[in-house]
């Protein structure tokens, strides 16, 4: 049986981990991502030192990342964009390398084991900060001819634009509400979260019932976008808030209304929930790499 070393690189941690070929995760760890393209090349070749009997090292990276290995546009990791970090880990370890975008990487881990197993043609989209995700074409991460494939948050929701918070991600995304109830409630955006922002839903608060029926319609109205441009097999929504057990409910409430407005629309996004969240990096990695090397 083949094991893998996989690397999750980060701006606080990188995490780590030893993958099975089956998709186990043997062992894994974290730490602190360093402040030097020398010192992260270092930190990676030891911990591969310390783990002699795997395959190859399989990397997920901030970025637009390039199948040559260099990781263009920008991230919290400043010294990773420029140089070809594929080709100066594998020639400091002596292993096969493989380097994916961090959002593809967890639409390839539920491709090979999570929510869209058997599957060909799928949207990941992943909520948070904004909202990015992956594009899956025949089984494989389709990443666009500027590397821009699952930027689905730059998508425009309005024609009457102002600034660049019209976008999606600075509409529909978990930071998005947070800030529109903070500016409702005219408190410091600070003070709130979006954990809160439910909290006090439930508990009947107006102004956050108002905001997450907005929030879930924009969520909708979107997903049902990407459905007439791609029209994949599934849409899966990540992010910390997939763990909700009422998202999928909420949303499918929103697109029912679209499908009976818009009477030319026969087909009805089909959405699900990742199934991995905070692994999803290590595993879509080393999938990544067995598609590359098999």
């Amino acid at each position: 049986m083949k094991n893998y070393l996989s690397f999750d690189i980060g701006g606080t941690f990188i995490k780590y981990g030893i993958i099975g070929e089956n998709a186990e995760i043997l062992e894994n760890d974290k730490v602190i991502t360093p402040k030097t393209l020398e010192e992260l090349l270092n930190t990676l070749d030891l911990i591969s030192k310390q783990h002699p009997n795997t395959e190859g090292i399989a990397v997920s990276a901030p970025g637009a990342v390039s199948d040559e290995g260099i990781i263009k546009g920008s991230s919290a990791i400043p010294f990773i964009h420029g140089p070809n970090i594929k080709k100066l880990l594998a020639v400091r370890t002596g292993k096969a390398v493989y380097l994916e975008n961090d959002a593809n990487c967890a639409g390839y881990a539920e491709v090979w084991n999570g929510s869209a197993k058997g599957k060909q043609n799928v949207l990941v989209m992943v909520i948070g900060t904004g909202i990015g995700g992956a594009v899956i074409k025949d089984g494989t991460i389709h990443k666009g001819d500027n590397l821009h494939g699952g930027e689905f948050g730059y998508m425009l929701l309005t024609t009457d634009l102002e600034s660049s918070d019209d976008v999606w991600s600075r509409i529909a995304s978990t930071k998005a509400l947070v800030k529109y109830v903070a500016k409702q409630k005219h408190v410091d955006f600070e003070s709130l979260s979006g954990e809160n922002i439910f909290e006090l839903a439930e508990a009947g608060d107006q102004i956050c019932m108002d905001a997450l029926d907005r929030f879930y319609h924009f969520l909708a109205v979107g997903i049902y976008n990407l459905q007439y441009i791609y029209d994949p097999e599934v849409i899966l929504i990540g992010g910390g808030i997939s763990a909700r057990d009422d998202l999928i409910d909420r949303i499918n409430e929103k697109l029912d209304k679209i499908m009976t407005i818009i009477d030319l629309a026969k087909i009805k996004p089909n959405i699900d929930t990742c199934k991995f969240r905070q692994n999803a990096n290590l595993l879509g990695a080393v999938y990544g790499y067995m598609k590359e090397y098999s």
